[in-house]
């Protein structure tokens, strides 16, 4: 059959362009990068797609270390109830080195009703496998890239739109805030908000409504007052937080970025414009100004100290700790006690 050129998407979209049965089968869709709520969201549109086609299409799935052209022949060979098939092979890094002609001698020659799906979760690790697969007139690549910090709440609206509704910018910035920035969750509170206010443009105070007036209460917020030295502010955000469920790892994600924030702000010439400075820092230009006031008030030393700290923190939240909320609030008083130093 005749192959188009191999195709990329961009930047990551609120969900990809639901694909046409004739795009997946019969050709091999390439899902790489670390956010992995997008990387499901094209394996299941590519499931759909194929189910779209054949109602008994079968499905399976496997995982790249295991994986050798002779299994991938089975995987793909007809059985007795469907000839068509969709076949999703997870952590396309670990594919063996010896399997990588294989997979690309397939890609090559795809079987026509059969959807092969390689699921790669970033990294160094297998990059030229891609780099080979990329080149190939049968593979379309869709990246699942993680979100910079200004893009969610684009990802927001983009929901919003998704769902035939529109959502004020302040409103979707407000959402973010409120639910954090894993990208499940926020996926969820935009189809709750759409759907308990049909036919509404969501506002920031149905947002504030909505998430019991505490759209501050956040990771966010729990590090924006940390990084200020404001302890007891940081520690009741830090509570609330904890009591709305909000997990650990975002948290110290929300210290990380701030962290980063704060040292790459003080790298910047001073005097620039906030949409500019807003750019290079990966924020929306809201929070410019204060990340401004705080750069100054750290010295180089006590940053590095405070990225040490948070990613003691990150370890044991995802280690072994058994005591999440105390590892929390252990690193809100070492970075409030960083900020303390630095004043004196």
């Amino acid at each position: 059959m005749a192959r188009s050129a191999s195709r990329s998407s961009t930047r990551p979209a609120a969900r990809p362009a639901a694909p046409a049965p004739g795009d997946v089968l019969g050709h091999v869709t390439l899902v790489t990068g670390k956010e992995e709520f997008l990387g499901e969201r094209t394996v299941a549109a590519v499931r759909a797609a194929v189910r779209q086609h054949d109602g008994e299409a079968e499905v399976s799935e496997a995982n790249a270390l295991d994986l050798t052209l002779a299994t991938l022949g089975e995987l793909a060979a007809p059985s007795l109830f469907s000839t068509t098939r969709c076949i999703v092979v997870r952590a396309l890094e670990n594919l063996p080195d010896e399997s990588y002609d294989g997979i690309v001698d397939y890609a090559k020659e795809p079987v026509e009703d059969v959807a092969l799906v390689l699921v790669h979760t970033g990294g160094q690790k297998g990059s030229g496998l891609l780099t080979r697969l990329r080149k190939l007139p049968a593979v379309t690549e869709v990246k699942s890239e993680e979100l910079r910090a200004s893009e969610y709440p684009s990802f927001v609206q983009a929901e919003a739109r998704r769902l035939g509704t529109r959502m004020d910018p302040d409103a979707a910035q407000a959402l973010v805030q409120a639910v954090g920035t894993d990208l499940r969750a926020v996926s969820s509170a935009v189809d709750q908000l759409v759907h308990d206010f049909p036919g509404e443009s969501v506002s920031a105070e149905r947002v504030g409504q909505y998430f019991g007036g505490r759209a501050e209460a956040t990771s966010f917020a729990v590090a924006d007052a940390a990084f200020a030295g404001k302890r007891l502010a940081a520690l009741e955000e830090l509570r609330w937080a904890i009591e709305r469920g909000v997990a650990g790892v975002l948290v110290t994600s929300a210290f990380a970025g701030s962290a980063r924030g704060l040292a790459r702000a003080k790298g910047l010439r001073p005097g620039g414009r906030d949409n500019d400075v807003a750019r290079d820092l990966g924020v929306p230009p809201w929070k410019v100004r204060s990340i401004r006031e705080q750069s100054r008030a750290w010295s180089e030393d006590q940053l590095a100290a405070a990225v040490r700290a948070v990613a003691q923190a990150d370890a044991d939240i995802k280690g072994a700790a058994s005591d999440a909320a105390y590892t929390l609030e252990r690193l809100v008083l070492t970075i409030t006690e960083l900020r303390s130093a630095s004043r004196s």
